[in-house]
């Protein structure tokens, strides 16, 4: 049995390990730069699993959360955005190394994950997380437990088209999978910093502040964004109807989305009376490496 839940978030830049006690309460928590390269990565990871270890005296259980998935047909790593790691076989890699099993899981599922067990979520049946920054995921979790997928590809709101589209919405944006028209091209940061400063732009940080002092351009992209917003959470209550939805990332700071989408987005939901909530996360960045080391305890489906 283990001592306690250690947990990876690998992102593009930087590499966070937490080790969480038994009652989830957490233990420690170190970061450092991601090498940028996968043998590399592999040596970092194991390193710093190691150290827990020897700092805590004891054994933990591995998750680890990465900016993609499994492919579930072939075992390699499919849709990173960290494109180096697509076609390794990170999860035999890791277990190789560390000489002890790992579970690996999307990131914005280890996000769900951990709010739907301790977080914002807590205490709901059904929970949406969602993750919206530079790019768009999300993760659907049923009595604590993720629902996978048959592709594993369960939460790919980002890559769903924009519903409802309006007329000047066309033609619609061209995203990196290959498709036109995904909502993250609508609803990321960087698309927002876009439809308000023009293209290049990549941060909306103040938005809310320059639109609350009158700019109309700031004004503009504002009432675009919780509209597209209200339409993207529609029509996941219409085909989910979650208990409750969860928002990460750096647009879940807009603090205008919680009193402006519920009350959008009645005019898309096909219920009289749409009354699902949607809040702001609890645990912030820790979210994502919390997720992943709650991948044990049954909270992961195979």
């Amino acid at each position: 049995m283990a001592d306690y839940r250690t947990g990876i978030d690998f992102g593009g830049t930087k590499i966070e390990i937490t080790a969480l006690g038994m009652d989830g309460a957490e233990l420690l928590r170190r970061r450092i730069a991601n090498p940028g390269n996968y043998p590399a990565a592999i040596e970092a990871m194991c390193d710093l699993i190691r150290g827990v270890d020897q700092e805590l005296g004891g054994t933990g259980t591995v998750g680890i959360g990465i900016p993609g998935s499994i492919s579930p047909d072939t075992g390699v790593i499919k849709n990173a955005n960290a494109t180096w790691l697509n076609n390794q076989p990170l999860i035999v890699d890791m277990t190789t190394a560390l000489g002890r099993a790992v579970r690996i899981e999307n990131d914005a599922n280890c996000f769900a994950l951990s709010e739907a067990i301790d977080g914002a979520g807590a205490g709901h049946h059904s929970v949406f997380g969602v993750i919206i920054g530079t790019g768009m995921g999300a993760g659907i979790v049923v009595d604590q437990k993720l629902l996978i997928g048959h592709n594993h590809i369960a939460g790919e709101w980002g890559h769903v088209p924009l519903p409802w589209p309006r007329i000047e919405e066309f033609p619609m944006p061209k995203c990196f999978c290959g498709n036109e028209g995904c909502m993250e091209r609508f609803l990321s940061g960087s698309a927002l910093a876009q439809d308000w400063k023009g293209p290049g732009h990549r941060s909306a940080a103040n938005i809310e502040q320059e639109a609350e002092a009158g700019d109309l351009t700031a004004i503009g992209a504002l009432d675009r964004y919780m509209d597209r917003m209200a339409r993207a959470c529609a029509m996941a209550i219409n085909f989910m109807d979650p208990d409750i939805i969860v928002l990460g990332g750096g647009v879940s700071n807009l603090d205008s989305i919680y009193d402006r989408v519920p009350r959008l987005m009645r005019r898309y939901v096909i219920t009289p009376n749409c009354t699902t909530p949607i809040v702001r996360n609890k645990h912030g960045d820790s979210s994502g490496v919390r997720g992943a080391a709650w991948l044990w305890d049954d909270h992961h489906t195979a």
